[in-house]
């Protein structure tokens, strides 16, 4: 009897044992399958992938067809111009514009912040480049200014930048100035550096006049490589700014 009951032990010992080792068997399987914790879901990892969406690529930069329309002009006319008004021996000797500088002054954003986040916008459509937000330097009681407080934007231009706003401001933006009669050549700074100030931003065909909220002044101040402010008022004068001429002259041959 004794020998009877260890075999019947034996066999069920046997095949709990089989069953154990069917039921691990099956969990890795289904673990395998369904990507369960332990297992590895080939299939649906490369579903995924090829679910996910292409990677974005980089937009290719637009390249100018042509130079700058008053680049070509100085090139061609202004510098044969000079050199022979001014009896230069060599074409670097001839003055040329070195970059533009274009300043908005913002008294108004100590009361109101939000006035130098649109200028920002409305300086980027004029400039067409990104300008920086100028901060005080030291704080002023009688003007009720802090030290580190945004007062003003400003960007500075040069190259082809540089030529594109100058002549868009020279063919199309001063032209739409309210009774404007030339500017002034006396506003060289006798370095043959050139300062205009401009009431509104309006005027530039790029702003909204519906979207804006508020007309505000500009400083332009054009840098050259002139030595003296005659150079400079014949350089900018043959390049088409429109100064005002003295009577009996010619625009661009000096005061």
């Amino acid at each position: 009897m004794a020998g009877e009951d260890e075999k019947k032990k034996g066999k069920k010992g046997g095949a709990d044992e089989a069953r154990r080792s069917g039921a691990e068997d099956s969990a890795k399987q289904a673990a395998k399958g369904q990507g369960q914790p332990g297992g590895k879901d080939k299939k649906g990892k490369k579903d995924a992938k090829d679910a996910s969406p292409p990677p974005a690529t980089l937009a290719k930069p637009i390249k100018r067809a042509a130079p700058p329309r008053l680049r070509t002009l100085y090139r061609g006319e202004v510098i044969p111009a000079l050199m022979k008004r001014f009896n230069y021996t060599s074409c670097m000797q001839v003055p040329r514009m070195t970059k533009i500088v274009i300043n908005f002054g913002m008294g108004e954003a100590l009361e109101n912040p939000k006035l130098v986040d649109l200028a920002v916008d409305e300086l980027t459509q004029i400039a067409g480049q990104r300008p920086v937000v100028t901060i005080a330097r030291k704080a002023i009681a009688n003007f009720k200014l802090r030290e580190g407080v945004k007062i003003g934007v400003m960007v500075t231009l040069r190259a082809e930048r540089m030529w594109e706003f100058f002549d868009r401001m020279v063919s199309l933006a001063l032209p739409r100035v309210r009774d404007f009669k030339g500017l002034s050549p006396k506003s060289f700074d006798g370095r043959g550096n050139y300062t205009l100030g401009l009431k509104e931003q309006i005027i530039f065909p790029e702003i909204n006049y519906d979207k804006v909220e508020k007309t505000k002044g500009m400083n332009v101040s054009i840098v050259t490589s002139a030595r003296n402010d005659a150079e400079g008022l014949a350089l900018l004068g043959l390049l088409g700014m429109p100064f005002r001429a003295p009577e009996g002259a010619e625009p661009g041959k000096g005061a």
